[in-house]
């Protein structure tokens, strides 16, 4: 009798330590794997789901144990990834929230929006078309999204989040901007981007051009040179005379005042800048060699930092 009593708990104890270590051991998942769970789906078609993907050798046995051992928390929409060899108890784990893929966009400041639109339409796991979107109208950040969502979606964020930092950042304006409008600080923020790669530099860049504008000057901005040939990608070559010389709608060489829309996609710090410029009597400016620039506010001054530029160049066998 007493050896039976034995049996019985060693039977007991054996089939708790399967059921535990089927809920907490190592499972057959041979790799990394991404694992979709579409909104409003159930324990019981994730668990076939997951059978299907190798994740888990039983559905009935990981819907029990879910129930019994799970705890409480329901199952959320997403993508998650599922670990090599992951447990049943992680897996659950995973899928009520705690480590839901996040996938992003990266639309960096100065980045136009043909390249914006090549770089969305070149994401996979997006969905649908779109055209090219207007310059200027997207938000230079990182956006997040999820497998399925269409471009159109992911697009409308960007819009609307570059909408909402310009009225921002517009109803702070400084008194001694050049701007009239929104969209006038728009198009010389994206001339400001494209001018300087350097934060630091961008409200000089912009005091610099509010001169010339307030004086009637041209502003004579390589990048809008550049815009009508490429719509704002690297022209990869030297700018030809014949393009200086050129009359359209955007060469600041050839016209006085603004060109007829933005040239990229300018940033907050760009805008900022524009709305805010430095007190300068700066009217010139020349690159430096550092990645940076002298300014000048007399065109003698100028011709010696240009010649300054020159012998770096020479230096540097560029010429």
């Amino acid at each position: 009798m007493r050896r039976g009593r034995v049996l019985v708990l060693v039977a007991v104890a054996a089939g708790a330590m399967w059921f535990f270590s089927g809920w907490y051991g190592g499972g057959p998942l041979a790799k990394d794997t991404a694992f979709v769970v579409s909104g409003g789906a159930s324990l019981g078609s994730v668990a076939d789901k997951l059978v299907a993907d190798g994740a888990i050798s039983s559905a009935s046995a990981f819907k029990l144990r879910a129930r019994l051992l799970g705890g409480g928390g329901a199952i959320k929409a997403g993508e998650f990834l599922l670990p090599k060899g992951a447990s049943p108890a992680r897996i659950l784990g995973i899928l009520r929230g705690a480590e839901v893929i996040r996938r992003f966009v990266a639309v960096p400041e100065g980045m136009p929006s043909i390249m914006v639109y090549d770089r969305l339409m070149a994401q996979p796991l997006l969905s649908g078309t779109i055209a090219v979107p207007a310059e200027g109208s997207i938000q230079p950040d990182s956006y997040a999204f999820d497998r399925g969502d269409t471009r159109a979606a992911v697009l409308k964020r960007m819009q609307a989040a570059a909408a909402r930092t310009l009225a921002a950042l517009w109803a702070k304006r400084g008194a001694d901007t050049v701007a009239k409008t929104p969209q006038e600080a728009l198009v010389l923020a994206s001339i400001v981007e494209k001018e300087t790669g350097k934060s630091s530099e961008r409200p000089m860049v912009a005091g610099l051009y509010s001169n010339r504008l307030r004086q009637g000057m041209m502003l004579q901005a390589d990048p809008t040179i550049i815009y009508p040939i490429t719509a704002g990608k690297p022209l990869g070559r030297r700018i030809k005379q014949s393009e200086i010389a050129a009359v359209n709608d955007y060469n600041t060489y050839a016209m006085v005042g603004l060109p007829k829309g933005p040239i990229t996609n300018p940033g907050k710090k760009a805008i900022e800048a524009v709305l805010h410029p430095a007190t300068t009597d700066a009217l010139y400016m020349v690159a430096d060699g550092t990645g940076g620039h002298q300014f000048a506010a007399t065109l003698a001054e100028h011709n010696a930092n240009v010649a300054k530029w020159f012998a770096i160049r020479r230096a540097r066998g560029e010429l």
